[in-house]
């Protein structure tokens, strides 16, 4: 029986959703395969232009299975963090929906996601220490750069929990809402992103990437020139032009 449930909308949003939640959507080998192929055939389907992640109620995501944890050495760890790296990899906006609890690798499956939406009952727990173990994944670096150091050594070292709330104010999430909005709202987030030419949406969540290694804006400024030269001459932007022009003159 499956354990990943997928909802594509009229929006070209397509919803992903683990759906294990007698162990807290905690992932498993199976469940990592899953996730794989589940990715490589929304990639492929030209109607999906944005994914959205949540979890099954009560959790967002509980981490690692312990009992696949547990036995892992160098090659099981690897596979495990498939479960979020794969939406790391992908080129099409991704938003966390994180309904619940977050744990280990469940939060290293948020701060994979372009994007993270926070329901007020959301809770952001590494727990890596707390079980005697390194973080990994990654989770270190991609903590760093969505919080800065001061709050990823509070929450990966300190053991501090962030609550909805808590996470929206230190930028860990965008923002917080109220539980029974939050699917809602990031299937909203999503559908704006969706809208947008998808070639160019991929294109410019790669120079978000890019840019970050470069050290100067006078490089950025030069390294975006290509793709908006690009942009400009594909007949996207000359119908959104023409549209926009005869809207501003039936003002």
């Amino acid at each position: 029986m499956s354990e990943l449930l997928t909802a594509i909308d009229d929006d070209g949003v397509a919803t992903i959703t683990l759906a294990a939640p007698e162990r807290r959507n905690a992932l498993t080998l199976d469940l990592v395969d899953e996730i794989d192929v589940a990715l490589d055939r929304l990639e492929a389907d030209s109607a999906v232009r944005a994914l959205v992640v949540t979890g099954q109620s009560p959790a967002f995501c509980a981490g690692a299975d312990l009992a696949h944890l547990g036995a892992s050495q160098r090659e099981g760890l690897l596979r495990i963090y498939e479960g979020f790296l794969r939406f790391a990899r992908t080129p099409l906006p991704t938003v966390a929906a994180v309904n619940g609890a977050a744990v280990g690798a469940g939060v290293n499956l948020a701060l994979a996601c372009d994007l993270i939406v926070a329901g007020e009952s959301a809770k952001f727990v590494t727990g890596f220490l707390k079980l005697g173990i390194h973080p990994g994944g990654g989770m270190t670096w991609m903590l760093q750069r969505r919080v800065g150091p001061q709050a990823a050594a509070a929450l990966a070292i300190f053991g501090e929990v962030a609550d909805g709330r808590r996470a929206a104010e230190i930028g860990l999430a965008w923002r917080c809402v109220p539980d029974d909005e939050l699917l809602r709202a990031a299937q909203a987030l999503a559908a704006s992103a969706a809208a947008a030419p998808p070639e160019l949406t991929r294109r410019v969540k790669q120079t978000l990437v890019d840019v970050a290694a470069l050290p100067t804006h006078a490089e950025a400024v030069d390294y975006e020139l290509d793709p908006q030269v690009w942009s400009i001459n594909q007949p996207e932007f000359a119908e959104r032009l023409a549209a926009m022009q005869q809207k501003i003159k039936g003002r």
